[in-house]
């Protein structure tokens, strides 16, 4: 059967990569990686365990608020830049 198919330009890219690998022609190409998915038909998805995150404790001291962690950066990268900006500042002067 001939039909007009639209396919994504990185996967064109991948299946004329591979068809040029292998030594074959892009339609059987891509003929083989529809069958092999159709094949396959969702089952390497459904066979993969799940992927679980386990939770442990950082072990920060009582009354640490992790939350503040990008505010703490803040704060020490404006007094380094300050420190530095002085620092220049005398030393042009």
């Amino acid at each position: 059967m001939r039909t007009t198919l639209t396919i994504d330009d990185d996967l064109a890219g991948i299946l004329q990569k591979k068809a040029g690998q292998q030594g074959h022609s892009f339609k059987e190409v891509v003929n083989e990686t529809l069958r092999a998915g159709l094949a396959a038909g969702g089952s390497i998805a459904s066979t993969r365990k799940p992927f679980k995150v386990v939770a442990k404790p950082l072990g920060l001291r009582t009354g640490f608020d992790p939350d503040r962690m990008n505010q703490l950066v803040d704060e020490l990268e404006v007094e380094d830049y300050l420190r530095k900006a002085a620092k220049d500042d005398s030393a042009g002067h």
